[in-house]
């Protein structure tokens, strides 16, 4: 590689970290948020799910934004009452921007391609979607609340 070439490397590689860098100001910028502002409280100046809000259904990330609070402040069971595919996929969700980032450690790289199908997201997130707006129990469990 040239010194000319050196800049343009350089370049590629901050473009490629830029989605990672962009994920984390944003969590820290929601975990100060939600530190300061319940999304319980009925005076909350945090929106509700504008699907519901539409049609009545639940949509996969509803109480998603409630369920971080509680997971901020350490209640985990509250958490999981708000969405717990949210509370369960987080770890995933961390290890894939680790992965965009960069790390990756060999004992997870057999993990790698599994948390990367887009059909496997695809399928979870419908099947999670149509399971959490089912009206008898056990799905009454992954309503919010």
């Amino acid at each position: 590689m040239s010194t000319t070439d050196a800049p343009a490397a350089s370049h590629s590689r901050l473009l490629q970290a830029l989605p990672t860098v962009v994920l984390a100001i944003g969590a820290v910028v929601a975990i100060a948020v939600l530190t300061h502002v319940d999304p319980n409280a009925t005076d909350s100046p945090l929106p509700g799910c504008p699907l519901t809000w539409l049609t009545g259904l639940l949509c996969p990330g509803c109480g998603s934004t409630r369920a971080l609070h509680a997971l901020i402040h350490g209640d985990i069971d509250h958490a999981m009452a708000m969405n717990p595919l949210m509370v369960l996929a987080l770890p995933a969700l961390a290890l894939m921007a680790l992965n965009a980032a960069g790390w990756r450690p060999r004992p997870l790289q057999r993990l790698w391609p599994v948390l990367a199908a887009p059909k496997l997201w695809l399928i979870l997130l419908l099947g999670y979607w149509i399971a959490r707006n089912l009206p008898w129990w056990p799905f009454t469990w992954l309503a919010p609340g």
